[in-house]
């Protein structure tokens, strides 16, 4: 049995099974901690530094997915300093791609939109670096759009962890990174991949989409993953 462990939360007393994350125990007593890069089912990475929070103690900001409980920790998840944090993410994130919330298929039904307006984010600060970034459109029924793609990897962890095809990934450095199908091949050339349509149910932004369907119309899907996962690791049919 896993030894239980006790923290504060924003002044709440709480307690959580040791091993469990910043981010689970918070939201398992509802204190909510915004995520793009987390997704239940998936193995946490701390891509995207939305859920940093600060640790009584620590100098540094922590990333409260992958931040472990510890006996006695003191933790804030909505300080000025982490609002200040997280509001600079989300513009530069708008900032790096061509997020046009206006023209964009998925718009009402986006996550990084839905946080930008949880953060009061009106406008952005920093200057739009406007890439000339492509769409994959050669596979059969999928498209990606590297203009929307915030780089969460949820799509890429989907495809390895759960559809075992491994054919997502990305290739390149710094805001040169993009996603990538098999060797960088087109997405239609990509022949690991399954047509599964998994990394659609994921994305959280309006960068995969199936052919002939808005991106929003993938929107609240994300039960048929759960129930994927749970199937997955219970195997009833081995019983």
């Amino acid at each position: 049995m896993h030894e239980i462990k006790t923290l504060s939360i924003d002044n709440v007393m709480v307690s959580a099974a040791e091993g469990t994350t910043v981010l689970d125990a918070a939201r398992e007593h509802g204190i909510d901690i915004p995520t793009l890069c987390h997704l239940d089912g998936l193995e946490d990475v701390g891509a995207c530094r939305l859920c940093l929070v600060e640790a009584e103690g620590q100098n540094k900001l922590l990333p409260a997915c992958v931040t472990r409980v510890e006996e006695g920790m003191s933790v804030k998840t909505h300080s000025p300093r982490l609002l200040k944090y997280r509001r600079m993410i989300l513009e530069l994130l708008f900032s790096e791609r061509n997020h046009v919330c206006s023209v964009c298929g998925a718009d009402g039904h986006c996550e990084l939109q839905t946080l930008a307006r949880r953060a009061g984010m009106d406008h952005v600060r920093f200057d739009y670096l406007h890439p000339a970034l492509t769409l994959d459109a050669t596979h059969e029924r999928f498209v990606l759009d590297h203009n929307r793609c915030i780089l969460c990897t949820r799509c890429i962890r989907i495809c390895d962890d759960v559809e075992g095809a491994h054919t997502l990934d990305t290739a390149g450095r710094a805001c040169d990174t993009s996603l990538v199908t098999d060797m960088a091949d087109t997405w239609s050339d990509a022949r690991s991949c399954t047509s599964c349509g998994k990394c659609l149910l994921v994305c959280p932004t309006g960068a995969l989409f199936e052919k002939g369907s808005l991106p929003s119309e993938h929107h609240g899907k994300e039960e048929y993953l759960k129930y994927i996962v749970n199937a997955q690791r219970k195997m009833p049919w081995k019983r």
